[in-house]
């Protein structure tokens, strides 16, 4: 789920071929049996251009110096049995607070997404006891319509603590999604798509963005009362469309972190191509600032500074809108090569294929992936997989099956690492 220049304009995929609840390109399969529907989210569909990060963020430079740290920066992640049977869901669990307090509730299931920015958390995933304070905007209470390309997340801005392996970001915006205190969508986020307000149709308890960026729509957001984004709602619910300073955008929890917060590491096992019924690996905060989180021989690939893309270089063709996204649960690509089965690639036999991502700088970086037999792998009784391939048409996405296997490095806009400042993506 991306937004502003931080959501990636990528999903410009339809809500029905957007396979991840939230969207990062998913696509839905055509038959609800085969469950190899959506992960529940990644980046909202269309972005608005002018993104930046908070400018007061923590480390935010253009040097390489890196602030180092001890503090634990080890957060587990998993691929298991998904609601609705989605295969490549990844999740975690997530500790919010009332600011301040020890008042916290640990919310497991929540997608883990590098295609968007902040954290969304279904208001009846939350215990009654543990209320957040509103984010005011234009004098009510602030409304969010996050828009993937698997639908819209509509839902209030509030304040919290947020807590992951031994990191803490202190009174940040999140999104409540489904707030019984904005019960009413405005009209125009309710036509973006279908609705994603309960675990039925997120897949999840919420959304954790740990994308390239800090906020998720950014001055963007701060100077134009943009359309689907950020509304303030009256006593009587009703919204309408509203700027939103930085301060008060739902934020990537990570960039708030006093120390290991220039981006994230996902590091997931290789798994046979059959797929497996569970995977465990672990998402490292920080870039260069621990010992775990070196880049080491990885290698860097820049993102565009106003939308997060990168391109593509796949059977003849560049896609200039071309995304790495753990929030999308399969690759998203145009072969017109392989046997099609609805929305998914299913040839007889498992296919090699390469193509190049490519940098705002030029680099290149060829990566070989298998296209397996859709059908046959949602036959089957594993939920993680390595070589699920959906259609796309004028993008590309390296879903989750791109990063079994490999570290996939995230760097947040703007923030100090030994490769320079993001964002980028290396591997």
């Amino acid at each position: 789920m991306n937004t502003s220049s931080h959501l990636h304009a990528l999903l410009l995929l339809s809500a029905a071929l957007a396979g991840c609840g939230g969207g990062g390109g998913g696509s839905s399969s055509t038959d609800s049996s085969q469950a190899g529907t959506a992960s529940a989210a990644s980046s909202p569909a269309a972005a608005p251009s002018g993104a930046s990060a908070p400018s007061a963020a923590p480390n935010s430079s253009t040097g390489t110096s890196v602030p180092q740290s001890n503090t634990p920066n080890v957060q587990p992640i998993a691929v298991t049995t998904a609601p609705g049977l989605t295969r490549n869901m990844l999740t975690t669990s997530v500790t919010v607070c009332q600011p301040g307090t020890s008042n916290c509730a640990t919310i497991d299931n929540i997608q883990v997404d590098t295609g968007s920015q902040g954290l969304r958390i279904l208001a009846s995933a939350l215990p009654a006891s543990l209320p957040f304070a509103a984010v005011s905007s234009g004098g009510g209470l602030s409304g969010e319509c996050a828009v993937f390309g698997g639908g819209y997340a509509w839902g209030s801005v509030r304040s919290a603590d947020v807590r992951m392996a031994g990191q803490l970001a202190t009174s940040i915006p999140i999104q409540l999604i489904a707030d019984p205190a904005l019960p009413t969508v405005p009209s125009g986020c309710a036509g973006s798509g279908p609705s994603m307000l309960s675990v039925a149709s997120l897949r999840a308890n919420g959304i954790l963005g740990v994308g390239l960026f800090a906020a998720d729509c950014g001055s963007a957001c701060v100077n134009t009362a943009l359309p689907r984004w950020y509304y303030s709602c009256d006593s009587s619910g009703a919204c309408v469309a509203t700027t939103q300073a930085l301060a008060q955008q739902v934020t990537n929890p990570v960039s708030q972190f006093p120390l290991d917060n220039n981006g994230v590491v996902i590091d997931l096992p290789a798994i046979a191509d059959a797929g497996a019924a569970s995977v465990s690996g672990s998402m490292i905060f920080g870039i260069g600032t621990q010992a775990n989180n070196t880049l080491g021989a990885a290698s860097v690939v820049k993102a565009n500074p106003q939308t997060g893309y990168v391109a593509t270089s796949s059977g003849g063709q560049t896609y200039a809108l071309s995304y790495i996204d753990s929030g999308s649960n399969a690759l998203f690509l145009r072969n017109t090569q392989l046997p099609q089965c609805g929305y998914w690639y299913c040839p007889d036999s498992t296919q090699t294929v390469s193509a190049s991502i490519v940098g705002t700088d030029g680099t290149s970086n060829t990566v070989s992936f298998a296209i397996g037999n859709s059908s046959a792998l949602f036959a089957s009784a594993n939920n993680a997989f390595n070589n699920l391939a959906g259609i796309a048409s004028n993008s590309f996405g390296w879903g989750l099956p791109f990063f079994f296997g490999r570290r996939v490095y995230t760097a947040i806009a703007s923030r100090a690492t030994s490769a320079g400042p993001g964002p980028y993506y290396a591997f």
